[in-house]
């Protein structure tokens, strides 16, 4: 599998481009922002899905590049694409609304997509719905866990005690390489 990190936006948040070199789809892990910049990460390969790890502006901003393409989410987080209060978007004056879901994911869930198979871990904490998807040794962490931290709970419908119980579970998860949100990724020791 290949994974293209493309940082976009203000605040340098990373889309995750996957695909198999023998194929001509792939999938985009929290597409948010700057969808010119992913259009040629893509490199001509059609959008199979787009994949969301949380609801926040700073995460979905590119959606509504990429029409006709389902759109998978937790359905704790899915009001955020339509009510932009939730988004923490009004901090830099985003609050357009995105595309509606198309698909729910939950906890422990197997997604075979653009022949990527791929495993959705719940791990509220930043957001209710936030989720990591892993794909063999790799997991995308969105805002969950970042290299030596870990993402907000101030914001609307964080949990700190949320936050600690899947934090215990995603570093539990020893050798894996995780992609986060924002910043490098690193590997779980």
């Amino acid at each position: 599998m290949i994974i293209k990190t493309v940082p976009t936006g203000e605040i340098m948040e990373n889309c995750y481009v996957l695909y198999l070199q023998e194929r001509d789809d792939a999938l985009l892990i929290d597409p948010g922002d700057e969808p010119e910049k992913i259009k040629e990460a893509l490199g001509g390969r059609q959008v199979a899905a787009m994949l969301l790890t949380h609801g926040h502006w700073d995460h979905t901003g590119a959606l509504h590049a990429f029409p006709d393409v389902p759109i998978y989410i937790h359905k704790a987080d899915a009001h955020m694409l339509r009510m932009t209060r939730f988004t923490a978007g009004s901090f830099v004056q985003d609050v357009q609304p995105r595309p509606a879901p198309t698909d729910f994911v939950t906890d422990g869930q197997i997604l075979k997509l653009a022949g990527i198979t791929l495993q959705v871990l719940h791990t509220p904490g930043h957001t209710p719905g936030g989720v990591c998807y892993r794909v063999g040794d790799d997991i995308f962490t969105g805002d969950t866990l970042f290299d030596g931290d870990y993402g907000r709970t101030d914001l609307p419908g964080g949990s700190m005690a949320q936050m600690r119980e899947s934090l215990r579970m995603l570093l539990s998860l020893h050798g894996c390489h995780a992609y986060p949100g924002h910043g490098g990724s690193m590997r779980i020791a």
